[in-house]
């Protein structure tokens, strides 16, 4: 009679970390995973009905020749394009889209940061100073717009009355409709429309400023001015350099304005290239050009954006991967 003894306890048992999990781990993980797709989903689909979709079908009416009726049955290739870029309407909303980024940055980034220092002190009446610099961002552009024409109305509008009391006189067709004068004018009513953002965006840096480096600042005795120079703005770079990138864009799609105040002209002096693409779908029925044109857009856009966040932004996201005890 032989007498086996029995294998010793976990013998037979696959080594600890490997083979399966445990089951209650892999639940754990698919309910996970559910719960990321759940919550991402809707978000994902309104991203690809709105934005891929639509970019995808510029992409193929840009290839066609077609004034928006019927199927696409004109296949143009690359015409449009070449149509588009060698246009000297569109090369000159180009430029003059440029020149609204540079003068929006140039003129609202000092102005902006110049309030928002004043209104981070104290002082009577700050509340109804915020509001008011605030109010014209909140109001529509439409809205904002149409005022604005009417106050440049030549020969009886506010701006020229108003010259007139200190014995100036306006442009004879108007600050709109003179050819050299409607860029600056368009310049000067988009910097007193989005100024209040800047505004904002800079008073709510300034929250995140300790006020401990200004009182050590004060005691070595620095003035206010040095100790906003030297201190406050340099911690407000981040947000500045964010202000500056939502400039850029939105001054790259500037078209309500114009379209109201302007209408890209006089003479093509105030086109863009968002009120050219309109232009040219909606009043010449030219949807292929138009299409091509948005496209154009669209690769600018996200080239800027791409070098802008390569150049520029990239110290922050730096800074933000750095751990906080190795800096």
């Amino acid at each position: 009679m032989t007498v086996t003894s029995a294998p010793p306890r976990g013998a037979t048992d696959p080594p600890a970390g490997r083979g399966s999990r445990p089951a209650g781990g892999r639940r754990r993980d698919w309910r996970m995973a559910a719960e990321i797709a759940g919550f991402t989903a809707p978000a994902l689909l309104l991203f690809g009905v709105f934005v891929v979709w639509p970019i995808l079908r510029a992409v193929q009416f840009s290839l066609f020749r077609w004034n928006g009726f019927g199927p696409l049955v004109d296949f143009v290739g690359l015409q449009n394009y070449v149509a588009v870029l060698s246009d000297d309407v569109f090369t000159g909303a180009v430029g003059h889209n440029l020149i609204i980024v540079v003068a929006s940055i140039l003129i609202q980034l000092p102005l902006g940061l110049a309030i928002a220092l004043l209104l981070n002190r104290r002082m009577r009446g700050q509340g109804v100073l915020r509001t008011i610099i605030f109010v014209p961002y909140v109001l529509s552009e439409v809205i904002a717009g149409v005022v604005w024409f009417q106050l440049l109305q030549p020969g009886r509008g506010v701006i020229e009355a108003m010259l007139g009391t200190v014995g100036l006189e306006g442009p004879f067709q108007g600050f709109l409709g003179t050819p050299s004068l409607a860029l600056p004018t368009l310049v000067v009513v988009l910097t007193w429309k989005y100024v209040g953002l800047a505004v904002l965006l800079f008073l709510a840096g300034l929250q995140g400023v300790p006020e401990e480096l200004a009182e050590a600042a004060q005691i070595d005795g620095a003035s206010w001015w040095q100790t906003q120079w030297r201190v406050t703005i340099p911690l407000l770079g981040p947000t500045i350099r964010m202000w500056a990138f939502l400039s850029m864009i939105g001054s790259l799609q500037l078209f309500d304005m114009v379209w109201i105040l302007t209408g890209g002209g006089p003479a093509n002096a105030t086109t863009t290239m968002a009120t050219f693409l309109v232009n040219e779908g909606t009043k010449r029925q030219n949807y292929g050009i138009a299409a091509a044109a948005s496209v154009v857009l669209f690769v600018i856009a996200l080239v800027m954006a791409v070098l802008y966040q390569r150049f520029v932004l990239r110290r922050d996201t730096a800074d933000a991967d750095v751990p906080r005890g190795v800096r």
